[in-house]
C-alpha cells in the first residue's frame, strides 16, 4: 500500500495559541496543538473534552416525540399491555434491545424481545415478526436501529391492533411510517442538536427519557452504559458531542464494572485483566456479538447480552465464539474470491467504484466482504448475493462520500434500501443489478472527488524521538475514546535510521519489528510496521527513512511505549509522494 501524506503544519499563530493552552493544562504544546485543531481553544472547554461529564447529556424531550413515546410507554404499562422490544440483528440492535429490554424489565414483567432471522425474514420489521407479535398478545412493540422504512408492515400491524414505538438512526424517506411515534435525529424536523445517535444511542436517549418523566433516578442507567460504547464503536459512528460522553462512560463501565454477557465476551476473547479501548471492541468484542446475526440467528446475541448468571453467559459465549471462527473462514474465502473478480476488472478498466455479485457468496458476511474491499481499493463498494429472484447487498463508503445517496439515485430499480452516509442495504431484483451497477458507477464518477479514491494518511503532527515519553503517552490517552470524528493521533518522524536490530517477524514473515534511532538523540524507539515486510530491505540498507505512526503501549512488555507504523517511506520519495520537508 503507497500513502499519499498530508500535513499542514501550524501557522506561528497556531503555535503560539498551542505554547498558552498547553501551559495552562500542563500538557506539551504538541498536543494542545491537536486540542487547536479540534476546536478546542480554551482551558474551560479542554477540561470539558478530557472529562466529559453524564449531566452534560442533552435533554431526551428535545427529540421529535419522545414526549408522545414516554406516554404511549406508560399506558402501555397502566393497562398491563404486552410490550415486544424489536431489533436488527447486528452489534447496533443486539445492544440496543438489550439495553431496553433489561432496564424495563426492572420495572415491568410482561414484556418479551424478538430478533428477526437474517436469512428467513431479512433485514428490519418482517411478517413473521409481527405475526409472532400478534399470536403473543402484543400490543406495543418498540423497534430499534430499524423501521423508518417500514411503511406497509406498520401498517400491517396495524390493522391487527399492534402500535409501533420507532428508534432508529437511519435516514428516513420521503414518506414515514404511520408509527404513534418515531425517535429518529435524522428527522428534517427534528430539532434534537446531535444527529449523530447509533440505533442503541436512540434507544438509551428513550429509557432516559421514560426515567425522567416517571422520577427514576439517572444513576439507574448507568450500568447499560457499556452497550452503548459497544454499539458506538461497532457501528462506526462519529466519537463527538453526546457519543463522546456515552463512549467515555460506557467504557469506564466496561472496563469495571461490565454487563454479564459482555463480562463472558471479554473473557472469551483473552481480554480480561487489561484496559479495554474502542479498537478492542472494534476487532474482538463487536465481531463475536455480529456473529451469530450473521450465521445463525442475531436472538442468541440478546441472549447473551441479557443473561444474568456467569457461567451460563460464559457457554453462551464459547458458542458464539465458535460462530465467529465459521464467520472468519467464510469472510476470507469470499474476499480472495471477491479480490480475483476486482483484479480482473481492473485489467479492463479502472473505475471509481467497485460492485460484486455472486449467487453463492453468504449473505451474512458480504458487509464484511465490502468493508474489506473498501479499505483495500479506497472506493465504494457493494456486494450483492442472490435471495431467490432477488439481489440482496451491502454497500461501505470511503472518507466523504455519501454511498447511501448513490444508492438512491438508483432507487426505481430497488425494492427497498436503507441505512447512512458510509454504510447501506438494499434489495433489487437480481435481472436488474447489471443496469444498478451501471447507473451506481456512474453517479458515483460524477459525484466522487479524485482525492477520496487516494490512500491518503492524515497526520497530526511531527516529533522527534525526544518528544516521545511517558507523559506525553499518557496525556494522550486522555484523547480517548478514539473513533470518527476523535481519530488516534498520527504523528511521523523524518529521517530515521535502523538501529541494526530490526528484523522480519511472523508466520509468514510479513511484519517488521524495528528499534529505531533518529539524528536528534540517542534514543532507541521500537516499533511494530504490519504487512510492510517488504521495506525490510531498504531499512537494513542503512538509508534514512520517514516513518508515520501511532504511539502504543505494549502490553506484553510491562507496558512499553511502541511505535505502530502505519507507513515507511524512503526519505528520498517525500517530494514526490506527499510534502516537502517543513521548516521549523
Amino acid at each position: 500500500m503507497h500513502f499519499k501524506w498530508n500535513y499542514e503544519p501550524p501557522t506561528p499563530e497556531e503555535k503560539q495559541a498551542a505554547n498558552e493552552l498547553g501551559d495552562k493544562l500542563a500538557m506539551s504544546p504538541i498536543l494542545a496543538q491537536l486540542l487547536i485543531r479540534r476546536g478546542i481553544t480554551t482551558e474551560s472547554a479542554a477540561k470539558r473534552f478530557f472529562r466529559p461529564q453524564l449531566a452534560d447529556l442533552i435533554n431526551p424531550f428535545l427529540m421529535k416525540d419522545m414526549d408522545v413515546a414516554v406516554d404511549r410507554l406508560n399506558d402501555a404499562m397502566g393497562r398491563k399491555e404486552r410490550i415486544l422490544v424489536y431489533g436488527d440483528y447486528d452489534v447496533d440492535g443486539c445492544t440496543a434491545v438489550a439495553l431496553v429490554y433489561k432496564f424495563l424489565q426492572q420495572f415491568y414483567s410482561n414484556i418479551d424481545y424478538y430478533i428477526p432471522d437474517r436469512y428467513d425474514e431479512g433485514y428490519g420489521v418482517s411478517d413473521k415478526g409481527i405475526e409472532y407479535a400478534k399470536r403473543t398478545g402484543v400490543k406495543l412493540i418498540i423497534i430499534l436501529d430499524c423501521g423508518i422504512k417500514a411503511i406497509r408492515e406498520i401498517e400491517y400491524a396495524k390493522t391487527l391492533g399492534i402500535d409501533f414505538i420507532i428508534c432508529d438512526h437511519h435516514v428516513p424517506d420521503e414518506e414515514i411510517p404511520p408509527a404513534v411515534a418515531i425517535l429518529n435525529p435524522k428527522q428534517p424536523d427534528d430539532h434534537f442538536p446531535f444527529k449523530h445517535l447509533c440505533g442503541c444511542g436512540v434507544g438509551f436517549k428513550f429509557m432516559q427519557g421514560w426515567a425522567k418523566n416517571n422520577g427514576i433516578p439517572f444513576s439507574r442507567l448507568i450500568p447499560l452504559l457499556d452497550f452503548c460504547a459497544v454499539a458506538i464503536a461497532a457501528d462506526i459512528v462519529p466519537v463527538t458531542e453526546e457519543n463522546r460522553i456515552l463512549a467515555f462512560h460506557g467504557l469506564k463501565q466496561l472496563n469495571q464494572n461490565p454487563n454479564i454477557g459482555l463480562k463472558a465476551i471479554i473473557d472469551i476473547c483473552g481480554l480480561n485483566g487489561r484496559e479495554l479501548s474502542m479498537s478492542d471492541i472494534v476487532f474482538k468484542i463487536g465481531p463475536r456479538i455480529n456473529a451469530s446475526g450473521r450465521m445463525e440467528s442475531g436472538k442468541e446475541s440478546v441472549d447473551l447480552l441479557i443473561e444474568k448468571d456467569y457461567n451460563c453467559a460464559l457457554q453462551k459465549a464459547k458458542h458464539i465464539d465458535e460462530y465467529n471462527e465459521q464467520r472468519k473462514d467464510i469472510d476470507k474465502q469470499m474476499t480472495e474470491e471477491a479480490n480475483q473478480i476486482v483484479a480482473k476488472i481492473e485489467s479492463q478498466k479502472h473505475y471509481s467504484s467497485i460492485v460484486l455479485y455472486d449467487e453463492n457468496w453468504k449473505k451474512g458476511v458480504i458487509g464484511i466482504v465490502a468493508s474489506r474491499l473498501t479499505e483495500l481499493y479506497f472506493r465504494p463498494t457493494v456486494v450483492l448475493t442472490r435471495d431467490g429472484e432477488f439481489g440482496t447487498g451491502s454497500a461501505r463508503s470511503v472518507t466523504g462520500f455519501d454511498v447511501y445517496a448513490a444508492i438512491k439515485s438508483c432507487r426505481d430499480l430497488l425494492m427497498n434500501f436503507g441505512g447512512h452516509t458510509y454504510a447501506a442495504g438494499l434489495t433489487l431484483r437480481w435481472a436488474d443489478i447489471p443496469l444498478f451497477i451501471k447507473r451506481f458507477q456512474q453517479y458515483v464518477e460524477d459525484h466522487i472527488a479524485p482525492e477520496q479514491t487516494e490512500a491518503t494518511l492524515h497526520l497530526d503532527a511531527q516529533l522527534d524521538f525526544k518528544d516521545i515519553t511517558k507523559k506525553l503517552y499518557n496525556d494522550l490517552k486522555r484523547f480517548a475514546p478514539f473513533g470518527p470524528g476523535c481519530s488516534k493521533p498520527l504523528f511521523f518522524t523524518q529521517a530515521v535510521y535502523d538501529y541494526g536490530t530490526s528484523k522480519v517477524v511472523g508466520r509468514e514473515q510479513e511484519h517488521i519489528k524495528l528499534e529505531l534511532v533518529d539524528s536528534k538523540s540517542n534514543d532507541v524507539v521500537n516499533g511494530i510496521a504490519f504487512g510492510q515486510s517488504a521495506s525490510a530491505r531498504y531499512i537494513k540498507s542503512k538509508r534514512a527513512f520517514d516513518i508515520a505512526y501511532t504511539i502504543e503501549a505494549n502490553v506484553f512488555k510491562h507496558h512499553r511505549l511502541q511505535l505502530q507504523i502505519e507507513d515507511i517511506r524512503p526519505e528520498e520519495d517525500r517530494h514526490d509522494k506527499g510534502f516537502p520537508m517543513t521548516k521549523e
